[in-house]
Parts: structure tokens; sequence; C-alpha cells
């Protein structure tokens, strides 16, 4: 939920003004919709519908199975829009209808009431929790106003690494949000969004800090391409090199001087793979895209997570992660293959049930082909070590309640314990 008025009106205006946005809410007030059934009915490109969720922000939520639903104040929107929508027109004691002025202002005014009737109940419904947790949470918030990272480090990233030439633009910050990642144990992670427009370009940019550490980047580009203040090389490779020396000036972290040298020998993009150390450089390219990617290996494992990914797409630099410096080694040992590991999945499968519509679901088909099977190391507990895992997708004959055409199943790779299994749509 934003944290002041401003921040939910704001939201709330600027859903309601958009008509993709509207039509969005509306069909969500219907039914939960995956990212893929609201494209096709929109038909819109994916880049513009992940604009618009992005807009619609404290509007939406995702349930398990990842598909997007309306949140409290998403319902308050949809009936504030019915009533304005769907009322009479109202004239004045002229008989002419009332102005775009008077009209706007009735809107707002039915968006307050609602609103304040949602957040009324909303904070009536949890105040007696809030109360016995008030020690937890005052320790929590004073935890996230230490770690908390400025807009200033999110700037200074898009002006000296990226180089956008900000001042081409209007710049808006989208959104901040900060929580403590239980499952991360307990990093604290702010996520940025900004838009940056002006007459002939518009981009939108996600950073991510964990622990006060540039942790992603991502940018999407709407029209045009982006305005750099420095001239920008057409050579991927040089990009990437110079970047790397710009990283390093604005986090001048170790690893990332050995990244350097790894990639200084390095003459021309294309399917490379080299190591040094337990450090790994891989280098994949696609027509015009192309992913860098140095990743943590020891005694023959590779660990993708820990590791620093650029993409590009045309030239351009469209996403950087970072995991090196936040994860840790907590295993080595692969005790079961691939080939084991999906045989696991697949007897777990058999006495898995799920939930649709208050009904259970208790038999299903799972196809030998296709199969996706994944080694990805993640951390197991509450600790940042990496341990070896297996991913595992199993496709079903066809789609069953819920809209569940998969189920993915997680086994550990040191131990063939199952560590979770869920259903997938979409």
């Amino acid at each position: 939920m934003p944290d002041s008025e401003e921040e939910i009106y704001s939201t709330m205006f600027s859903s309601l003004k958009h008509p993709a946005r509207r039509k969005i809410l509306r069909m969500l007030s219907e039914e939960a919709m995956t990212f893929s059934q609201l494209l096709e009915a929109l038909g819109i490109t994916s880049s513009h519908l992940t604009y618009h969720l992005e807009n619609l922000g404290e509007l939406l939520s995702k349930d398990d199975d990842g598909k997007y639903k309306l949140s409290t104040f998403g319902s308050a929107s949809v009936e504030t829009m019915k009533i304005v929508e769907e009322a009479p027109a109202v004239r004045s004691k002229h008989g002419f209808p009332l102005s775009l002025r008077w009209r706007s202002l009735l809107a707002g005014l039915l968006i307050a009431v609602v609103l304040l009737a949602s957040m009324f109940y909303v904070q009536y419904a949890s105040f007696n929790q809030l109360s016995s947790d008030h020690e937890e949470l005052e320790s929590k918030y004073d935890q996230l106003l230490t770690w908390s990272a400025s807009t200033d480090d999110a700037i200074t990233f898009l002006q000296d690494v990226i180089q956008v030439d900000t001042a081409q633009y209007q710049s808006t910050l989208l959104s901040n949000t900060v929580e403590v990642r239980s499952d991360l144990g307990g990093v604290v992670e702010e996520i940025l969004k900004y838009s940056l427009t002006n007459s002939e370009s518009q981009i939108d940019v996600v950073l991510r800090f964990r622990n006060r550490a540039l942790s992603r980047y991502q940018m999407n580009v709407f029209e045009e391409s982006p305005i750099y203040a420095e001239p920008q090389s057409f050579s991927v490779l040089d990009t990437a090199k110079s970047l790397l020396q710009r990283l390093i000036s604005y986090n001048d972290a170790s690893y990332l001087r050995d990244m350097s040298n790894m990639l200084a020998s390095v003459s021309e993009v294309k399917d490379t793979e080299v190591t040094e150390g337990s450090m790994k450089l891989v280098i994949s390219v696609s027509g015009a895209n192309a992913e860098i990617q140095w990743l943590y290996t020891e005694n023959g494992v590779d660990f993708p997570v820990k590791s620093l990914t650029l993409d590009f797409e045309n030239g351009v630099l469209k996403e950087l992660t970072d995991g090196w410096y936040l994860f840790s080694i907590g295993s080595t040992e692969v005790n079961v293959s691939g080939e084991e590991a999906l045989e696991i999945a697949k007897n777990a499968v058999r006495s898995f049930t799920w939930e649709a519509g208050g009904v259970t679901v208790p038999s299903f088909n799972v196809l030998d082909e296709p199969v996706s099977v994944v080694f990805h190391p993640i951390p197991r507990g509450q600790n940042l070590k990496l341990i070896p895992y297996w991913y595992i997708i199993l496709y079903l004959d066809k789609v069953y309640p819920g809209g569940v055409n998969r189920i993915a199943v997680g086994v550990w790779a040191d131990t063939g314990t199952v560590d979770q299994i869920r259903t997938l749509s979409g």
C-alpha cells in the first residue's frame, strides 16, 4: 500500500486517466489473468503492457499462480469508474450537462470517498495485528531507514555508468519500494522505477539495490533511442569494456577488476567460454543481441546466481545483473544428476494435488516431452550460501482447472530431496 495520501491519489488518478489501464482494471475485475492473456486481449506489445502494469502499481497484485488481480485499491478504482461512467448525464438547472471541469471534480470526490472507505477498512482490520507486532515493525522500519539507498545513487549510476544525458529528459520517480527479504537472509532490497521522457524519446528505468549495492539495472525503450551524454561505440565489446571501467569507478570492487582483465583478452564478440581460476567468462551471441556473463565456478560446478551479466539488444545495454558480491558458496556437492532429478520430480508429482475454484484437482497427465531440467544453485535456509539445485518443469497434456499447464519441481542436487512443487499457468 502506498505510504502517503499523495502517492495513493497519484497512483489512482494516473491509472484512471489512461484508457488502456482502465481496460486492464475492468478485465481484472472480472477474473485474474496472466501476462500472456492480457497481452492477447489488449493487442499491444509486451513492452507497452509491462509499462502499463508497472504504472498500475499498488492497484494490482499477483496470486500464487502468477496471475494479475485487483488489490483492495484496484477494486476501489473500478467501483469509482463504474459510478462515473454508468451514472446518467447530470444536467445543470439550465438543462445543459455539467462541464468537464465539474465532472472531473465529481470524479475526484468519488475517488476520495471510495479510497477513504477502503483505507478505513484496511486500517481497522489490521489494527490488532499491528499493535501486537509493534516492536518488530518498529525495528524493521529503523533497519529500512538505515539501509535505504538514496535516489542520488540511482541518478549517479545513470549518469556516470550508463551515461544517459538526464538533462535531456523530464525524470519522474514512479515508485520507490523497500522491503526486508526474509527469503534472502534478511537482505534489504530497494527498487526504484523512473520514467524519462522528452518530445522524442521515452524510456523506463528500474534499478534494484540489495544491501545498498546495485544488483540490477533494466531499461525499457518505448520511443527512439536513449540520449547519451557521450558518444557510444557501435561495438558491443568496446561498450562492455568501457562500461566495466565506469563500474569500477562507481563501485571499486576487486571482482570487477578481475572481470575487466578477463574481457581485455577478448578480441571479438562471438560464442566464447574462458575460465580463469574460479571465474568463467561466457559470451553468447544471437543475431544483433549478445549476453556477456562472468560466473563463479568451483570443483566443476557453475553458480550462475553468483555472477555479473550484461545483456545487449541491438547494441544497447538493456539489463545489468550483479549477484557476485551478494552470494557465497555453501556446497559444491552434486550427488544427483539431471536425469535422476527428473525421475524424482515425476515420482513426487504423482500424489500432488492443487485447489482451483474451491475444487481439488486430483489427477492429471504429465507429458514425457517437452521437459525442462535446469541446474540453478540457490540458497537453502536463512542465508546467502548457494547449494546445488535442480529446477524442473513438467508439461501437462492439457490446460487443467486454474489455467494450470505445467508443474515446477525443485530438487536439491546434494541430497535428492524435493524442495517444492508448484503449479504454473500461462
